[in-house]
């Protein structure tokens, strides 16, 4: 089993999206790589904690590969926009990939490469280890699977 931690806008839809991956055992939604210790919804939508909206992805690698888990990633967020994703504006709506193990780094760096040639624009997705991640509050979890009408901005089809 492996870990990583992607941003892309408003988590729920990030975690629905990628606990439909076969392959994916586990999806969590939190706040990632901000300065407040166990910030609340409330704080982390303030844009003051530096925290992004984000999803925890554990997978099993006799299954899916991280390359393929990076190219399910790229489809959903558009990496050439700062600060928003959708409707969704704000500093914690960025995009990143946040690594758990140093040798992902190096795979994941090869893939924004390689979806570089897609965009006119400079792809701007932070790509950084892992400094913390908090859970977010349970109402968040599994959210879009709990109200299948709730908002999302990544199609999920």
């Amino acid at each position: 089993m492996k870990e990583i931690v992607f941003a892309g806008g408003c988590f729920w839809g990030v975690e629905e999206f990628m606990s439909r991956i076969k392959g994916v055992v586990e999806t969590k939604v939190g706040y990632a790589n901000g300065e407040k210790v166990e910030p609340s919804y409330e704080e982390v939508c303030t844009g003051t904690t530096g925290h992004a909206e984000a999803c925890y992805v554990k997978y099993d690698t006799n299954v899916v590969t991280l390359d393929q888990v990076l190219e399910e990633y790229w489809s959903i967020v558009e990496p050439t926009v700062l600060n928003r994703q959708g409707n969704d504006i704000g500093h914690q709506y960025r995009t990143g990939i946040y690594y758990i193990n140093d040798e992902d780094k190096e795979i994941i760096v090869k893939s924004r490469d390689n979806n570089q040639k897609n965009y006119d624009k400079p792809i701007v997705t932070e790509i950084e280890p892992l400094k913390c991640f908090y859970d977010a509050e349970e109402y968040h979890q599994k959210y879009l699977k709990k109200n299948p009408g709730g908002y999302c901005h990544i199609k999920l089809d």
